[in-house]
C-alpha cells in the first residue's frame, strides 16, 4: 500500500515508526486520557501526536508499553490498529466508557466485554456479518483477573457496540427509530450488559490481523436504570478501569 505520510517511516495516521511502541498497548478513546494512563508506566516518553491519535511509550516491569488514543468510533480505532501492528503491537487492551443496560450495571462499576454486537458500519469492511466479534481469551482473563484483585464491582459479557450516540439517547427522534427501539429491547431480552462504540470493530480487526484484544469500560450510566426509576449518579473519574487495564497488561508480561 502506499504511504501517504510526509515522513516514510512513520505511519499516516498515528505517525508512529516501527519500533517505537510495545507489543501491548492500551487504547483509550479520549487522547486526554494518554497522560493519565502514562503516568503508571515508567520513564514514558511522548512518541506522536496528530489529530485525535496520541501516543506514549514506556515500560511496565521492565517491558516496553505503549498507549494510543483512538477518538470515538471504529473508523478510527481500526486505523489505529492496522497501524500500531505495523509498528510490531500485538496485544490491545481498549479502555473506555459506557452506558448499563441491565439494571444489575450500575454507574462507576467496569464491565468487561466478552464479545460485541456489530452494530456499527467498521467491521462489515472486514468481515460477514455472521462472524463474531469476539475478544481474545487470554486478555479477558487478564483484565477479570485484574478487576477482581483490585476488588472493583466487574461484570464480564456481551455489549453492543453502535455507530451514533444520540442514536442510543434519543432513538425516538430518529426516522428509523422502529429499528434503533426493536433491537435495543431484543439486546437487552439477550442479557446485553452495556452500550459503547469501539469494540466490535477492534474485535473483529483483530481476528483479522491475528492479534489479541480486550476491553473493560467504566459505566457511565444506566438509561434503564433512570427509567426505571432507580439510582443513576453520572460518573466521569476512569481511573478504576484504568488501572484494571494496566494491572491487566502486567498479568499478560508475566505469563507471556
Amino acid at each position: 500500500m502506499k504511504n501517504y505520510s510526509e515522513d516514510a517511516s512513520r505511519q499516516y495516521h498515528i505517525q508512529v515508526a516501527a519500533g517505537e511502541v510495545g507489543r501491548y498497548v492500551i487504547m483509550p478513546g479520549d487522547p486526554k486520557r494518554c497522560v493519565k494512563i502514562a503516568q503508571y508506566f515508567e520513564n514514558p516518553v511522548l512518541i506522536a501526536d496528530n489529530r485525535e491519535y496520541i501516543t506514549y511509550t514506556g515500560t511496565l516491569d521492565g517491558v516496553k508499553v505503549s498507549v494510543t488514543s483512538t477518538g470515538i468510533g471504529g473508523p478510527s480505532a481500526a486505523i489505529a490498529m492496522e497501524e500500531l501492528v505495523r509498528c510490531g503491537a500485538d496485544t490491545f487492551l481498549r479502555i473506555g466508557t459506557c452506558g448499563g443496560m441491565q439494571k444489575e450495571v450500575k454507574s462507576g462499576d467496569v464491565v468487561i466485554a466478552t464479545g460485541a454486537i456489530r452494530m456499527e458500519g467498521t467491521s462489515r469492511e472486514y468481515a460477514p456479518i455472521e462472524f463474531p466479534a469476539v475478544a481474545d481469551l487470554a486478555v479477558t482473563n487478564a483484565l477479570a483477573q485484574a478487576a477482581r484483585a483490585g476488588e472493583c464491582a466487574f461484570h464480564t459479557g456481551v455489549v453492543q457496540a453502535k455507530d451514533s450516540f444520540y442514536g442510543q439517547h434519543e432513538p425516538e427522534t430518529k426516522p428509523v427509530s422502529y429499528e434503533l427501539m426493536n433491537k435495543w429491547e431484543a439486546w437487552k431480552r439477550l442479557g446485553c450488559l452495556a452500550s459503547e462504540m469501539e469494540s466490535a470493530a477492534l474485535f473483529t480487526v483483530a481476528s483479522y490481523l491475528r492479534v489479541r484484544a480486550g476491553a473493560c469500560f467504566l459505566v457511565v450510566a444506566n438509561q434503564e436504570r433512570e427509567k426505571l426509576g432507580l439510582e443513576n449518579p453520572v460518573v466521569h473519574d476512569t481511573d478504576t478501569a484504568i488501572r484494571v487495564a494496566v494491572d491487566a497488561v502486567r498479568e499478560l508480561i508475566g505469563k507471556d
